[in-house]
């Protein structure tokens, strides 16, 4: 159980200043917080009353009081960020004992484990701005999509931007390999497959490849595995929380995972080359994923089909013109990633992008 009196959250800055802070003198509920605490990623400082450091109590991020010990902090200054945590469900007088220590929440074990384990990670990581996410799609097969989303990636992490690059379709091959780092030492996604709750930002930051300058979560060569919805969305919303850039590449279909990721996604891409048959293709895939994501938009790379060019496509698709994605010969035989070259023509496309969705100054 878990319940809202009536203060705002800390803010983000306010996240940044130091520990978790518990009071209490149960040692079985320290024993429960220090275990959360732990879950989190965080180390608290304990203390069985108002410390006795002068401010500690005003600069914590986030002050865990024990039931125990509310009576003791009656005449300490009020401030926000105070969670008063007991496990008797059926103690009336709990929510007067927060309202008298100026609680934000009352929160009772184990009913509300996960929440405060969320919350204790939002403070452990500095929760600020969330990543800049977007989705990129080809609107048939081989419309060149796993290669604008590297390129995307490759040119944000130049720039200085924190980027995580994705890779949602577990047939496609895998981006690490088209970015030269199948072997590159780190988790591929079948090891989140078992992901349930929160997965902290650092932590799978710290987990994954990284490959010129940006992180990778790509598929292994192994045997196929089935990555659950909810794994998709915790491993997924880890990435956003670290701020910057995240790019994902999304297969053509939509099922209960893709759903996940693209309930988390500010903006799509839907790549689609100059020619009839692939523009009426195109307008499938629009169709379904223009019902859960709220901005798509269509990059079209040519050559063009007679009758064509990139506004009679964007007219045609109905969708808000990007922009027409450029060829970089000569890549592959280079052995240099899409958007590597930093004066070649499919960087500049993807430097004008990243210009254009001002994503700036959330950088690592």
């Amino acid at each position: 159980m878990a319940g809202v009196i009536t203060h705002d959250r800390p803010s983000a800055a306010e996240g940044r200043q130091g520990r978790p802070l518990i009071v209490t003198e149960d040692v079985e509920l320290l024993d429960d917080l220090l275990r959360l605490c732990a879950a989190a990623g965080a180390r608290p400082e304990v203390h069985h009353g108002v410390p006795e450091r002068r401010g500690r109590w005003e600069t914590a991020p986030l002050v865990l009081v024990g039931d125990d010990a509310a009576r003791r902090l009656r005449g300490a200054a009020r401030r926000r960020g105070v969670v008063l945590v007991g496990k008797d469900q059926d103690d009336s007088g709990v929510w007067q004992r927060a309202v008298e220590i100026g609680a934000d929440h009352v929160l009772m074990l184990p009913d509300g484990e996960q929440w405060l384990v969320d919350r204790i990670a939002d403070v452990a990581e500095g929760v600020g701005r969330p990543a800049l996410t977007v989705g990129v799609i080809g609107g048939r097969g081989g419309a060149g999509a796993s290669t604008l989303a590297c390129a995307l990636a490759v040119t944000s992490a130049r720039q200085g931007r924190r980027t995580l690059l994705v890779d949602a379709d577990p047939l496609g091959g895998g981006l690490d390999v088209l970015l030269g780092g199948e072997s590159a030492e780190g988790l591929r996604w079948p090891a989140f497959a078992a992901s349930r709750g929160r997965v902290g930002g650092g932590a799978l930051e710290e987990s994954l490849p990284e490959l010129h300058s940006l992180r990778v979560l790509s598929w292994d060569r192994g045997d196929a595995v089935a990555v659950p919805p909810q794994a998709v969305r915790a491993v997924l919303a880890a990435g956003r929380r670290r701020g910057g850039a995240v790019v994902v590449d999304l297969p053509r279909r939509i099922d209960e995972g893709i759903a996940e990721a693209l309930a988390q996604i500010d903006l799509g891409l839907l790549v689609v080359p100059a020619e009839l048959r692939a523009v009426a293709a195109a307008s499938r895939v629009a169709s379904a994923f223009g019902m859960v994501l709220r901005d798509l938009r269509v990059a079209v790379r040519g050559p063009y089909a007679p009758g064509l060019d990139d506004q009679e496509v964007s007219r045609l698709l109905g969708l808000p013109l990007v922009g027409e994605v450029p060829d970089e010969t000569g890549r592959p035989d280079g052995g240099k990633p899409p958007g590597a070259i930093p004066r070649g023509p499919l960087a500049r496309f993807c430097e004008g992008f990243w210009e254009r969705v001002a994503v700036g100054g959330e950088g690592g």
